[in-house]
């Protein structure tokens, strides 16, 4: 598990041509943004509430 959450946070990978239908490419499209959203948050809410405080 964690060597497919390092595969899909690898910048190389985001834009990685598949090949799959369009369908599975856009979902897995959007899994890597929310991947990287969420671990974006988790860091400004460790250094608001850790390190600002």
């Amino acid at each position: 598990m964690i060597e497919k959450l390092l595969y899909y946070l690898n910048p190389k990978n985001l834009f990685k041509r598949e090949k799959a239908d369009l369908n599975l490419r856009m979902m897995h499209g959007i899994n890597k943004i929310s991947i990287f959203m969420f671990l974006l948050c988790l860091i400004y809410m460790f250094i608001k509430f850790v390190i600002l405080r």
